[in-house]
């Protein structure tokens, strides 16, 4: 679909909005599309719910939930996201999930980083407590990801151990009365805006975590619940944080980043190359797909889905200053990621040939591996290779 075709089907939307009642604006003689400005962000963005709101007497974002559903049900479209303050962001159906894997391949572990905070000036005040610490310290790299300028304020006195659990100096920041660090890039006499980061604290202090879970499984167990939820953390070496299977959350999520990178080595011994392209082939087979199969496996497309909406998982996690948001997204990820491991074969069985499939699913393999990774480097949490 072309940017100008694509302009008339959001047009047509607009059309069959109006004429459905559910619009009562005057149709617009044409329809701006632009390619998408950032990364993750599907394909192709308009501004026609902002253009329309106004004349419609509704909030931009009202009219976008109008016309998000109908434009996500036209040909050719896979996905139709709001973001900002009503912008709908439009994702093509190629039926490969091609262009996503190679934008994840290309960007790294900067995947669904962006400027959507850019220009804001945020200081992260936060009291002397272990999880108030870990938690500033974990939004200074989530919002900086969008593009904002962060700095850290300790409103109480700061504990020497929280440098063990990953808690940079410019996030503790400085003591009541004391000069206020500077954001790199701030502008000079700028004042910042002043967010508070005061989740309810836990009763064990950083070096008895430390001594019993480690830094990694400390700020898992820190982060994953939400700030006004009760951490689950027992401090003694029975915690469940400690435990190497699946029922731990964190051990899943590295697991499957390290399963992935695994199979990427294997592929690359194998002679395979990481090739994006279409997913199409039957699952449990290396062959390419028979005319009229399903344009992907069930497994690859949730897993492609679960990699689309990783970048507005971080916008919204930025916007509400939830950490947590990332956490349960990549325990999707890592759940999706493991069954399309089991379905679809990424390397070749017996004595099987590699072939195209082979490398189209060690390209998505990696593609899970580099978000998981990602990720957890803005949780400020080690991503392993081996595990």
């Amino acid at each position: 679909m072309t940017p100008t075709q694509l302009s008339q089907t959001v047009l047509r939307t607009v059309r069959h909005a109006v004429a459905d009642g559910e619009l009562r604006v005057p149709v617009p003689e044409r329809v701006v599309v632009k390619p998408a400005s950032r990364p993750g962000h599907g394909d192709y963005a308009t501004g026609v719910a902002l253009q329309l709101a106004r004349p419609a007497g509704l909030p931009a974002l009202g009219v976008a939930g109008i016309l998000r559903p109908r434009l996500a049900a036209a040909p050719g479209i896979e996905l139709v996201e709001v973001s900002g303050p009503g912008f709908l962001n439009i994702t093509l159906a190629d039926g490969s999930g091609a262009a996503l894997v190679r934008d994840v391949l290309r960007c790294g572990t900067a995947y669904g980083h962006g400027d959507a905070l850019a220009g804001q000036h945020i200081e992260l005040a936060f009291p002397g407590e272990t999880r108030a610490a870990v938690t500033a310290d974990a939004l200074r790299r989530l919002l900086r990801s969008q593009g904002a300028l962060v700095t850290g304020r300790c409103t109480g006195p700061a504990d020497p151990d929280w440098a063990g659990l990953g808690v940079i100096s410019d996030t503790v920041g400085t003591t009541p009365g004391a000069p206020r660090n500077a954001a790199p890039g701030a502008p000079a006499g700028a004042a910042p805006v002043r967010l508070p980061v005061r989740p309810v604290p836990v009763g064990v202090s950083a070096a008895e975590l430390l001594r019993t879970l480690g830094a990694d499984a400390a700020r898992w167990g820190l982060l994953r619940p939400a700030a006004h939820d009760h951490p689950r953390l027992t401090g003694d070496e029975h915690d469940p944080l400690l435990v190497q299977r699946e029922s731990n959350p964190l051990f899943r999520v590295r697991y499957a980043h390290a399963r992935a990178r695994a199979l990427v080595r294997n592929a690359a011994d194998l002679g395979i190359e990481t090739v994006p392209g279409d997913l199409g082939a039957p699952e449990g087979s290396g062959e390419p797909s028979a005319p009229g199969a399903p344009s992907a496996p069930s497994t690859a497309r949730d897993l492609l889905a679960a990699l689309r909406e990783y970048p507005a998982v971080l916008d919204v996690a930025a916007r509400h200053r939830a950490p947590d948001r990332i956490a349960r997204h990549l325990e999707q990820l890592a759940d999706a990621f493991f069954r399309f491991h089991d379905a679809c074969p990424v390397l070749p069985r017996g004595d099987e040939k590699p072939g195209a499939a082979h490398r189209v699913r060690t390209a998505l393999a990696e593609a899970a591996g580099t978000v998981l990774a990602g990720g957890l480097l803005l949780l400020g949490i080690d991503a392993p290779t081996h595990l």
